[in-house]
């Protein structure tokens, strides 16, 4: 099977060098990177995979012998052994080494403040992946909660700071998601050392294009979560079904908006390129030169996500429609600012 294309992560001392060619991750002069991989254009997502330990395992596994190169994984997704068990079986089965693939993995909210704390976090993922090292450890959200997941203000940058210091054998890269312009802004001018990926909602419900083109400029490369601009990621094989979702509110609460899946337009590209609009919406990702991080534990399913860049070629008509399209119906899914307490995403389009 054809190997998934790739995106290279860019040289962060080149702050307006952009380039697609396939490269090494470069990581700032603090932190020297191991000979690997580049990262993927598309990954396999393993936010709330499966409820099933063993499916879990499996849809890893079967992700890598099917293929991705790519795997995203979380501390707080509360399944990182699982996700460990079906990378070391996927590896094994397919005949590869670790560094023929890209593991990412984040810093979740209550390791921060404590110089030590990010580092004895990653020690855990590495221990629950059975991992040496990971390619990517990101800061999951640029808030912070105490024991009792509380939530609030804090200083991110020294968290940043504890992410630099990060042993260079266990951390290839570091990275962020969830920030704001402002927050980002902060984060270089404060220590002069830039985030080489940057994960965020990215879909054709909340395209973001000027925040995208800022970290092309910079030359951060953009990873999409919910690139199927799903709410509530599913557990039993539905997620690229166009049936799998009830009609959403607006971002405002004002109207109700058709699920990505079953909007007209995205029917009729998928039709008239013969593909699924699962697949249109990750070739738009892709097309952007964003990486996309979609998850199923449906075999089926797993195989149409890793086809979309081959079998959906979009043209300049139809991401003019989809360009239309999101602006009609603009809705950001993954916001906790009112269950935290903290407002987030300020600056961007829905703010």
């Amino acid at each position: 099977m054809k190997l998934p294309i790739t995106l290279s992560l860019l040289s962060l001392s080149f702050a307006f060098a952009f380039a697609y060619e396939k490269q090494q991750p470069i990581l700032p002069d603090t932190l020297a990177p191991k000979s690997t991989i580049s990262q993927p254009l598309i990954g396999f997502g393993t936010w709330n995979l499966d409820l099933s330990s063993a499916n879990t395992s499996a849809a890893v596994s079967y992700a890598i012998q099917a293929g991705y190169r790519q795997i995203d994984a979380a501390a707080i997704y509360r399944n990182e052994k699982e996700v460990g068990e079906g990378i070391q079986d996927g590896l094994e089965k397919a005949g590869l080494d670790r560094e023929e693939i890209w593991v990412t993995s984040k810093l979740w909210n209550d390791h921060h403040g404590d110089p030590t704390s990010a580092e004895a976090a990653l020690n855990k993922t590495l221990e629950d992946l059975g991992l040496e090292y990971l390619d990517l450890y990101l800061m999951h959200w640029p808030v912070g909660s105490d024991s009792t997941s509380e939530h609030r203000y804090f200083d991110y940058v020294e968290t940043w700071k504890s992410m630099i210091a990060l042993p260079k054998s266990k951390v290839l890269n570091i990275g962020i998601a969830n920030f704001s312009p402002a927050q980002l802004s902060d984060l270089i001018s404060s220590t002069g050392v830039k985030p080489a990926v940057h994960q965020m909602e990215l879909h054709p419900y909340l395209q973001q294009s000027a925040w995208v083109a800022t970290h092309k400029t910079l030359g951060i490369a953009v990873t999409a979560y919910s690139p199927l601009a799903h709410s509530t990621p599913t557990t039993h094989g539905t997620e690229n079904s166009a049936e799998s979702v009830d009609v959403d509110k607006d971002s405002e609460g004002k109207r109700e908006i058709p699920p990505l899946l079953r909007n007209p337009v995205m029917l009729e590209i998928a039709a008239a390129r013969n593909c699924t609009p699962a697949q249109v919406a990750l070739a738009w990702g892709m097309g952007r030169g964003t990486s996309v991080i979609p998850k199923s534990s449906h075999p089926e399913r797993i195989l149409e996500n890793l086809q979309a860049g081959e079998n959906c070629k979009l043209g300049h008509g139809e991401l003019t429609r989809m360009r239309i399209m999101g602006r009609m119906n603009l809705r950001r899914f993954i916001n906790p600012s009112e269950s935290w307490g903290i407002q987030l995403f300020e600056e961007l389009d829905d703010a």
